[in-house]
């Protein structure tokens, strides 16, 4: 079920911060109010694809704060792992160099409430709860306004890495809209002509294009 529209799970989870310092009880709630922020979800860490989103959100990291935007990253992993692949050069397959913070989602329940966890608990025969599938987390990538409420989302299957630019056209999108009251049509990017929400004003677009 989509969580568009509606509130942002709350939790309060493990989590590194600017690469090296450990926060016990890191919560999206201290940003309501003051930032939007992408929240996103990968599979885990030490392992391929990963590597090369956390450091295309690191290189994109000026634009988002730009924008006031928090960007925070979460896996199933303990802190420790984080921390650990943290200390990892790029060039080895590690993501030294990322300061945002990544969140620990060892209980699994975070992945559960925003619906991106591969796999599913299961009690067998003999009562006994047992896990179907890797139990990790989809690519899930939320955009959350000043409110707490989810605007965005999309959740890419573990194989398929995501577009950063597209994260940052769905900020642009959100913030030109709530400044100015316009919509975006389709492929729109900063600086393009928008809509008025009115059949006048989508006939007057649609004239020139």
């Amino acid at each position: 079920m989509s969580l568009v529209g509606k509130k942002a799970p709350s939790f309060k989870a493990k989590a590194v911060v600017f690469g090296e310092q450990f926060v016990n009880d890191f919560t999206l709630d201290s940003y309501i109010g003051k930032k939007e922020v992408i929240f996103f979800f990968y599979p885990k860490d030490f392992t391929f694809v990963c590597p090369t989103e956390l450091h295309a959100f690191q290189e994109k990291l000026i634009e988002f704060e730009k924008r006031n935007v928090a960007v925070v990253a979460c896996s199933t992993d303990t802190e420790q792992s984080h921390w650990g692949w943290l200390q990892v050069p790029k060039n080895q397959g590690g993501i030294k160099g990322v300061t945002y913070p990544i969140v620990a989602d060892t209980t699994k329940t975070i992945s559960i409430n925003f619906g991106v966890l591969s796999g599913e608990y299961q009690y067998n025969e003999e009562g006994q709860l047992t896990a179907n599938g890797p139990m990790i987390a989809f690519r899930g990538l939320f955009l959350i306004d000043k409110q707490g409420k989810v605007r965005h989302e999309l959740i890419n299957d573990l194989p398929l890495g995501r577009n950063v630019d597209e994260a940052l056209r769905m900020v642009d999108a959100l913030q030109f809209f709530e400044e100015n009251g316009e919509v975006c049509p389709a492929n729109w990017t900063k600086g393009a002509e928008t809509m008025k929400e009115s059949h006048e004003g989508v006939a007057a677009y649609l004239s020139k294009n």
